[in-house]
């Protein structure tokens, strides 16, 4: 086995281990931890949670999407399934505990810088989920946090495919809620 530095600054892992098959540490390129100007796609989750019929929103501390009112969301660790990505990202940003339940699409969220380069490029796999009650706290890399009402998201959120996002997981829960399951 070969071990290989590979600092990630957003999952505090040390080192990842490679099988011995592999070619030898230095003809295997470097992994680029940038989130700017990516070398691939970053998997992200995004997280709708629902307490009542209020759902959560946060403004963006960071880019992209710095200073926009957002959901919840952030970069999949390794080793981390979805829904474990979903509870530890609403933990950081907000101080709330969620019990995600669902998967409600995937969207693409990539921008490109004013030469047309892309800058950012994120899959975004946006997770339904509920908060029995709490009040949310900004922590993290967002400057606020607050519970907001359906007919209030589209005055805040300025991302079509967050809003889109928003109103199909709002979709499926009143069709969930309205059959019976």
């Amino acid at each position: 086995m070969i071990d290989t530095e590979a600092p990630d600054p957003t999952a505090g892992i040390a080192s990842q281990r490679r099988p011995a098959a592999l070619p030898k540490a230095e003809t295997v390129p470097v992994m680029d931890w940038r989130r700017d100007y990516p070398v691939r796609p970053w998997v992200g989750v995004g997280v709708v949670v629902w307490q009542g019929d209020r759902v959560l929103l946060v403004r963006r501390g960071r880019p992209p999407q710095e200073g926009q009112w957002s959901l919840p969301g952030g970069a999949q660790r390794v080793g981390e399934t979805l829904f474990e990505t979903a509870a530890r990202e609403v933990r950081e940003e907000t101080g709330l505990e969620i019990l995600p339940h669902g998967v409600i699409t995937a969207v693409d969220g990539i921008s490109r810088d004013p030469d047309g380069a892309v800058q950012y490029h994120y899959t975004l796999v946006e997770i339904a989920a509920t908060c029995r009650s709490g009040a949310p706290i900004a922590q993290d890399d967002v400057t606020d946090a607050r519970w907001v009402a359906l007919d209030e998201v589209e005055s805040l959120v300025v991302w079509d495919q967050a809003l889109k996002v928003i109103f199909l997981a709002a979709a499926q829960r009143y069709d969930t809620n309205r059959s019976g399951a």
